[in-house]
């Protein structure tokens, strides 16, 4: 299945944006519409953080454990994504990189790696309401962050 890109542009500088997305419960925040009851373990924030969430997508839920494997500050985080007894596996991957005006464009790529047969008959369903959760967790993302104590002005 082809992967999902969404993305949204803040105030924030990569730094900081990056210091939010670094810690694991900070995506309950922002992901709480279509995942819930997190329950965490690993470190707090970076490589082996983790949360088992369920997942509430297309009327169906399914517990999903979800691990950061990749963290290059301030730019990028890379997630990876179990569920179904592991018939399903994903990637998912942050990148924050800095606006010419100031503030930072974060993208969020979801990638399947494996996929139950189901929804591999029904990719382009699947992938849109995929895009369509993760775009709204983008602006959820967006709005937390400017709720957020503001930058410095100069």
């Amino acid at each position: 299945m082809r992967p999902v890109t969404v993305s949204t542009d803040v105030r924030q500088p990569p730094e900081q944006v990056y210091d939010f997305l670094d810690v694991m419960a900070n995506h309950e925040l922002f992901t709480r519409h279509y995942l819930t009851d997190w329950r965490y373990s690993g470190a707090p924030r970076g490589v082996g953080s983790c949360a088992t969430v369920t997942a509430v997508l297309g009327g169906r839920k399914t517990d999903v454990v979800v691990e950061v494997v990749e963290a290059e500050a301030p730019r990028r985080i890379v997630e990876r994504n179990t569920g179904v007894d592991g018939r399903r596996r994903g990637r998912g991957v942050y990148v924050v990189e800095p606006l010419p005006g100031g503030g930072s464009r974060v993208s969020f790529t979801y990638s399947w790696l494996a996929a139950p047969l189901a929804d591999r008959l029904m990719a382009p369903l699947v992938r849109t309401v995929m895009r369509r959760a993760n775009r709204q967790a983008m602006r959820l993302l967006a709005a937390e962050l400017a709720g957020r104590a503001a930058p410095a002005e100069s």
